[in-house]
């Protein structure tokens, strides 16, 4: 395709006007066409990614078939909350990793959508695979967006990056959050102690936003006079979407999520503070196989029919039991006390 460089972008990179021009196309996209020679600048094909263009000069775009994803397709039942020719919206279980990675070779979410959506997925950054929008932690259950095309994919993390798409979470932490409702602010990169996790850092590292509300508490009595929180469950609403954000933040402040391998501590040491044990509550607490968190509502504009789309999930079983463990004994009031 020849595309002449309109007099707006006189001036820009040659990156950055292509990716103006050609909105499907991630910046990455397109500087890895320019280095593979498939991006002519007025007939010449050794124009860096760098060169600042001219109005009235002609890219003439040339795009590879998409490769074929390397991942054998392998016929997983897949929870589908939504689907049509563009996306769709999976509801996926705890356990399931979402792209393949060593030690995960197979059983993926990724092989699970090659083999239903089979030949209608498009060439995503140059290789046929389902666009993955965002992501879940292995442990996380819950909703996820899968584009079936460029176009789809592009508008959609256009939506992430403009902070429009909405995804709320089911967080069950040990104790209770003080103030019941807030934000949490704090940049996330890797830790300096443990390379193996995040961590909230003092400097460097990517803006972290995270709004919380505490929806129910359970208190319990103290081997010292009057109760305690025990845990509680929380809603969470992503403004921003860092590895581990909902997990680090609340460990940060001292709620961590029930289960959590990483970012939590031992049960034992928040079950010890409490007297007269509930053995099947304090069982159900101890031995809780997973981070205790779940991407319960999604919402965003669709990309073609511009309409707005809204999804939610119930809790799954282990969730469930979880909260029945949650005594209406604890109305929170909600006033940043």
């Amino acid at each position: 395709m020849n595309i002449p460089i309109p007099p707006e972008l006189e001036g820009k990179r040659l990156d950055a006007a292509l990716t103006a021009l050609l909105p499907e196309l991630s910046r990455n996209r397109v500087q890895a066409l320019i280095a593979d020679g498939y991006v002519m600048l007025d007939g010449k094909a050794d124009a860096g990614a760098s060169r600042r263009v001219k109005a009235g000069q002609v890219c003439a775009v040339t795009l590879p078939e998409a490769v074929p994803y390397h991942v054998i397709p392998e016929a997983i039942p897949l929870a589908i909350a939504y689907e049509d020719a563009a996306l769709l919206v999976v509801d996926k279980p705890a356990g399931m990793t979402v792209h393949p990675a060593p030690g995960n070779l197979s059983g993926t979410l990724v092989h699970a959508l090659l083999a239903h959506c089979g030949d209608t997925l498009s060439g995503i950054g140059g290789v046929m695979r389902p666009g993955i929008v965002h992501r879940l932690d292995k442990d996380t259950s819950g909703l996820m967006i899968v584009a079936k095309d460029d176009i789809t994919h592009r508008a959609l993390q256009k939506q992430l990056e403009k902070r429009s798409l909405r995804r709320i979470y089911r967080a069950f932490v040990w104790g209770r959050p003080t103030p019941q409702a807030g934000v949490i602010e704090g940049h996330i990169g890797r830790s300096k102690r443990d390379r193996k996790k995040m961590a909230v850092l003092k400097t460097g590292g990517k803006e972290a936003i995270t709004h919380y509300r505490t929806e129910t508490c359970r208190m319990w009595p103290t081997h010292r006079s009057g109760a305690k929180p025990l845990f509680s469950q929380v809603e969470c609403r992503l403004e921003t979407g860092r590895t581990h954000q909902i997990r680090v933040h609340l460990a940060h402040r001292g709620q961590a999520l029930i289960g959590d391998p990483l970012y939590g501590s031992r049960p034992a040491t928040h079950l010890r503070q409490f007297a007269t044990p509930d053995e099947e509550l304090w069982a159900r607490l101890s031995d809780f196989p997973r981070q205790a968190l779940h991407a319960a509502q999604l919402a965003f504009i669709h990309p073609t029919t511009k309409e707005e789309m809204a999804f939610s999930s119930a809790l799954p079983t282990d969730l469930q039991d979880l909260h029945r463990g949650l005594e209406n004994d604890y109305i929170p009031s909600h006033n940043n006390e």
